[in-house]
């Protein structure tokens, strides 16, 4: 698994796959973020990994490829 430094703990359980991660600034309006935050805290109780706003976020951004037809 390609090593990711980005101030994150990134477990296994959490990525079990070989993509390489992008650094990546974007911009978010006050309320997504704080429904970002809640979903990652739900997620970690609920999972018991260690989940945040990014990981969310890709899980977001790999439906909406996905419901695009343009991953599988």
């Amino acid at each position: 698994m390609p090593e990711h430094n980005d101030g994150h703990d990134h477990s296994e359980e959490e990525h079990d796959h070989e993509e390489a991660f992008v650094d990546l600034m974007v911009t978010l309006e006050e309320d997504q973020l704080e429904e970002l935050k809640k979903i990652a805290a739900e997620y970690k109780a609920q999972l018991n990994q260690n989940w945040d706003v990014s990981a969310v976020m890709r899980v977001a951004v790999g439906d909406f490829l996905n419901k695009l037809g343009r991953i599988l």
